[in-house]
């Protein structure tokens, strides 16, 4: 669909999705993505892609290539959408606002995620026990109960892990880390729970109550 802004410039609409684009090729091109045509193939893992730039990009996991670089801190990214995102940590631009609670946020998914917080809108459902959530690392992670995956492994005593923050918690075992201390008697404890816990004798308070 072809339509004219006040400004009198050509805007071509997704038919599909509504998405507005400035030329007919880029809407010829975008109408790909609801087609399911995926012409280019990577001839290493054999991962099919819509565009030739995709398949580009991805070849880039392969060859461990990052062309794109930080002139800040010299980070290297692969692709140039992912630098300018990273850029926004030294300017601090966030230019993706909620409506609701008008929280900014410098990337949009991360948008769309918080957005769920309002609508409650739960997405990904888990097949085993058919339970929903907002974010499809929420339900990677929770997959792991049920595959008794633990993928994090403590490098010095083997004790494996299904959260990435545990493992970092029990990391400060070993490296003898007390950072969350008590301000009643002024202890130190490895982790905010051990001193919630470590509270209760101060005020008294039976955490097995409800």
């Amino acid at each position: 669909m072809q339509r004219k802004t006040h400004s009198g410039d050509k805007i071509f609409k997704c038919e599909v999705c509504d998405k507005l684009f400035g030329k007919r090729w880029y809407l010829k091109r975008h109408m790909k993505i609801h087609n399911g045509d995926k012409a280019f193939k990577c001839e290493i893992c054999n991962k099919l892609f819509v565009h030739s730039f995709n398949l580009k990009k991805h070849m880039r996991v392969h060859t461990g290539e990052k062309p794109y670089k930080c002139e800040v801190c010299d980070k290297l990214f692969s692709d140039s959408s992912t630098l300018k995102t990273h850029n926004r940590l030294h300017s601090g631009d966030k230019p993706f606002k909620c409506e609701v609670c008008f929280k900014m946020f410098r990337q949009s998914n991360d948008l769309i995620c918080h957005t769920r917080i309002h609508t409650g809108d739960k997405p990904f459902k888990c097949e085993i026990c058919f339970k929903l959530f907002s974010q499809s690392n929420h339900l990677k992670t929770h997959l792991r109960l049920h595959i008794q995956e633990k993928p994090f492994k403590c490098e010095v005593c083997g004790t494996t892990f299904r959260h990435n923050g545990s493992l970092k918690t029990h990391m400060m075992i070993h490296d003898g880390e007390t950072p969350f201390k008590c301000k009643v008697c002024h202890n130190f404890f490895i982790s905010n729970s051990a001193l919630k816990t470590h509270i209760m004798s101060h005020t008294g308070e039976n955490h097995l109550n409800v």
